[in-house]
């Protein structure tokens, strides 16, 4: 199939016949295929959005450098592998904490690239000595402990930060959100956090117009009179042109901060990958390395000009599953489209005029299933946390990871909150795996399952 751009045609090209199965390297009728794109960019619009919002970065660049790296992901893997890489949400907390620590928009792109880097050279690594070098280092159960104190370690930015912007847009936002979740069906519960966010958007435009301003914590960070919705940047900005760029920085105090991510993304391809290869019917594993690496390769191409880190979307694969179309075609599409929508600085000016109680009331949930990814990871991997060569890593590294514990060492460095948490849980467990008693010892590290996504079950479209 080449370079994975060569694509047969289904039949007629028409609607798939029931129980049908689009592979990724057919397609169906090029109109067709472009309305699948169109549909592919809705389901990860919500989550990619939302990431360089909360981050501080331009959601106009992070949505085209999306484009940009889901094509750079489809020629790696030469179309075998049907992905949409959008923006990820696990530097979220990272970013929080670099911005905390007097860090600008270049540290925080600077330490991302650096995990970027590291992703790459870990899927060359896959590639080389296989997939058992992860099952190995990262066995699930300290994959599963980072990936949540990652999570976890976010809630104190929406207790200070989001949620007292405006508290009763926040609870309907979040109550609204949480109901969309849960109760609708197929491809609308894969976009429910996106309607959670008009939702919320429409509720701050009535409560401006029936209460007047507020008086909260506005963007500034200081407590003042505002509207809730200010769309007076929307009207300043031009339908076209090119979203900000600027260089990262390099601080070691930053990176440190963002490395342990690593893992999270590890677990995310590789839950992803696998995932893929059974809808499809086709074992991916000899892929799961070039994944990985490509995935490092757009994140390293995103962050270089100022974009936020990429990931696989597991909200792309709910698509999949309710349409049965795995055609590679409709990513690429997909990418296209995206790149439009970041030469529009309208739909930026948009998208950063966010109210603050609406990011409280979305990132309440959102951030709790990041953490509970974890969770997730242990029960699909069937972790016994009544075992104490697992539980004693696991509840230290949390609680360091989630209180922000600190570790200072000389004058002028210090471990503290994922970066000491991620090191507690890694090192504890080999170190405790290596003293323990044969009769704790699993006979074998299980092979690692990150599942797909919170949103994933069987409901029907």
């Amino acid at each position: 199939m080449g370079l994975g751009m060569r694509w047969t045609l289904h039949g007629d090209g028409r609607t798939p016949a029931p129980g049908a199965v689009v592979r990724p390297d057919e397609r169906l009728s090029w109109p067709r295929t472009a309305g699948l794109g169109a549909q592919h960019v809705v389901a990860m619009f919500g989550a990619s959005f939302v990431a360089p919002v909360l981050m501080g970065l331009d959601p106009n660049l992070a949505i085209m450098m999306s484009g940009v790296a889901t094509m750079l992901f489809l020629l790696a893997t030469r179309g075998r592998v049907p992905s949409y890489l959008g923006c990820s949400l696990s530097f979220v907390g990272v970013a929080a904490v670099i911005r905390a620590q007097g860090g600008g928009s270049a540290a925080v792109t600077g330490a991302i690239l650096v995990v970027g880097a590291a992703l790459l050279l870990s899927g060359l690594a896959v590639r080389r000595f296989g997939a058992r070098i992860i099952h190995t280092a990262m066995p699930p159960v300290v994959t599963g402990a980072v990936v949540m104190l990652i999570g976890f370690n976010l809630a104190p930015v929406t207790a200070t930060t989001y949620w007292p912007a405006d508290q009763w847009t926040a609870l309907l936002t979040m109550l609204v959100t949480g109901a969309a979740v849960v109760c609708l069906r197929g491809f609308w519960s894969r976009i429910a956090i996106f309607l959670g966010l008009l939702f919320g958007y429409a509720v701050s435009w009535v409560f401006d117009r029936v209460f007047g301003k507020i008086h909260s914590i506005g963007g500034s960070g200081r407590v003042t009179d505002h509207w809730r919705l200010d769309l007076s940047g929307v009207a300043k900005a031009d339908w076209v042109g090119l979203p900000s760029l600027h260089a990262p920085e390099f601080h070691w105090s930053a990176i440190l901060v963002a490395l342990p991510v690593v893992i999270a993304l590890i677990a995310e391809n590789a839950g992803h990958v696998k995932a893929v290869g059974e809808m499809i019917g086709d074992p991916l594993d000899d892929r799961l390395g070039t994944a990985i690496a490509a995935d490092g390769a757009a994140t390293v191409l995103s962050t270089a000009v100022g974009g936020p880190a990429t990931t696989t979307y597991s909200e792309n694969i709910g698509v999949m599953a309710a349409t049965r179309v795995y055609s590679t075609a409709a990513y690429w599409a997909a990418a296209g489209f995206a790149l439009l929508f970041g030469l529009c600085p309208k739909f930026g000016a948009v998208v950063a005029a966010v109210p603050g109680g609406v990011l409280g009331g979305i990132t309440v949930i959102l951030y709790g299933m990041i953490g509970l990814l974890g969770a997730q990871i242990w029960v699909h991997n069937d972790v016994d946390l009544r075992n104490p060569l697992n539980l004693v890593p696991v509840a230290a590294g949390v609680v360091i990871g989630v209180g922000g514990v600190n570790l200072k060492i000389g004058d002028n460095f210090e471990l503290s909150g994922i970066a000491l948490g991620t090191i507690v849980v890694i090192v504890g467990y080999h170190v405790l795996r290596a003293l323990a008693p044969e009769h704790l010892k699993p006979s074998r590290e299980p092979l690692l399952d990150a599942g797909t996504s919170t949103y994933d079950d069987d409901r029907k479209p």
